[in-house]
């Protein structure tokens, strides 16, 4: 009760602050910033609040596209920078040198900052990594590499899975499009030559699908393999439980506007890095993985009303020629980055519920590995029930980093109830652009999770399971 009560003290205080700040002249919280660029090219920024409290928080970015925009980065949204400035915390974070899936570059480069840092200001009292999206596995990776550097972390919304699990869950939700929708067509799920040609014809099948019961039911088939919600829209409440039409809808959306532009177009820059191909799908039971999604009633609900049989497709998926991964590709998307689950501090972890690009199921990847490795009582996860990717509102993010910030003060884990949380982000005030929506919750496992102890019993049995990759005579 004691600590309810000095944690409901002191967002409040820092709420005062922040209305204070807000209204004062922009010069009334001064701070030094100092920018500049790496030997690799990457930049970085740093900013120091004229009464720094000793707390630095590394900022990792998520991904960029390549062709855009690639400015250093310190922190998610003006409003928390704004917030964390005005109450003491440092905020550094670099560009990383190239654009993509820059895990290998950025966790160099986000080292270089914090001895940029301790150079300049000398060293922290404690460092705190943090980060959305891809910066949610940059920062995990971090950790894991690097863990001397830091005292906690932050994941928001992260690849949390690992890049071979992620990629290959990607893949099996391409195969199944690709075979039901385009069987001989010209789309590549793989090897892809031509990523804007390959997304168009991508797009195009898309919507010629959606377009009749039957492709519908195929669209919700290839979303359940990846466990893409069905709500897309964070301004619109979550469709019913039984809505199924609304949420292929909402699926159809994922698909369209967020997801085929990575799994049809982007994965050419993921397998130009990696050499080739790093992701198969050999030796996968997709009557497996369909039992498995948290979407099979949707699925044959809209597969009965189409008058499709779903076995049948799920047979055709199973008797389709699979694909194999080039084992050099796999080496480097392992090295970039899948997960031992050893930390060593205080690790809090914060998913949106409705992400139809990293689905909330990488929490439980992650949580999986972490439990593995024994450090279950260093890891605490919370959600927001909200669709859309980092979606997450200002106060949301200050009240996990504070609960966070409550643990290394004290050493024990503060309440994490949702409805704790709720109370203490409506304490934050303008920092709530959308009611805060902290909910109890429990994800569903992940459907092709793949960490160093998966790798390990690949090894030990052949490469006979599912998850693991065609032989490990052919990687080591």
């Amino acid at each position: 009760m004691m600590q309810t009560a000095r944690r409901t003290t002191f967002i409040f205080t820092l709420a005062a602050l922040l209305l204070f700040t807000l209204a004062a002249a922009p010069n009334a919280n001064a701070q030094t910033v100092r920018t500049g660029t790496f030997g690799d090219g990457a930049t970085f920024l740093i900013e120091v609040p004229a009464h720094w409290n000793g707390t630095l928080l590394l900022y990792s970015h998520g991904y960029v596209a390549p062709g855009n925009p690639n400015p250093a980065t310190d922190v998610g949204d003006p409003g928390t920078r704004a917030f964390l400035l005005a109450n003491g915390f440092a905020l550094a974070g670099s560009s990383y040198a190239h654009t993509g899936w820059a895990i290998q570059e950025a966790l160099l480069d986000q080292i270089e900052v914090l001895d940029t840092f301790k150079a300049m200001f000398g060293k922290p009292k404690r460092t705190i990594a943090w980060g959305h999206s891809l910066g949610g596995i940059i920062t995990a990776g971090l950790i894991q590499r690097d863990a001397k550097r830091f005292d906690a972390a932050l994941p928001m919304c992260g690849v949390l899975s690992g890049g071979v699990a992620t990629w290959n869950q990607a893949l099996d939700g391409a195969f199944a499009f690709k075979t039901l929708l385009d069987f001989g067509g010209p789309l590549q799920v793989v090897n892809i030559t031509n990523p804007p040609l390959n997304f168009t014809i991508a797009e195009t099948r898309l919507a010629t699908a959606q377009a009749t019961p039957q492709g519908r039911a195929r669209i919700a088939l290839a979303a359940a393999l990846g466990d893409t919600p069905g709500w897309f829209n964070p301004a619109l409440p979550e469709p019913a439980a039984t809505d199924f039409a609304s949420q292929e809808v909402n699926q159809f959306l994922w698909f369209k506007n967020v997801d085929f532009p990575f799994i049809f177009a982007l994965r050419a820059e993921l397998e130009f890095r990696a050499g080739g191909n790093p992701s198969w799908n050999t030796r996968v039971n997709y009557f497996e993985q369909f039992e498995n999604s948290v979407n099979k009633a949707e699925v044959r609900s809209l597969y009965t009303a189409a008058g499709l049989s779903l076995e049948d497709d799920l047979e055709t998926l199973n008797h389709a020629v699979r694909i194999s991964a080039n084992p050099a590709s796999v080496e480097y998307l392992e090295q970039n980055i899948i997960f031992n689950g050893d930390i060593d501090f205080p690790v809090l972890t914060m998913h949106t519920t409705g992400d139809g690009l990293v689905s909330n199921q990488n929490e439980t990847a992650y949580r999986n590995t972490v439990r593995e490795a024994g450090d279950r009582g260093l890891l605490r996860q919370i959600f927001v029930h909200r669709a859309g990717h980092c979606t997450f509102t200002p106060a949301e993010t200050v009240t996990a980093l504070e609960n966070l910030i409550h643990k290394l003060d004290t050493g024990h884990w503060p309440d994490l109830d949702a409805s704790a949380l709720n109370g203490e982000a409506a304490l934050l005030g303008p920092l709530n652009v959308a009611p805060p929506s902290f909910i109890p919750f429990e994800p569903a496992p992940f459907l092709r999770p793949f960490d160093t102890f998966i790798d390990r019993r690949c090894e030990r049995h052949g490469g006979n399971e599912q998850n693991c990759f065609i032989d490990p005579d052919d990687r080591r």
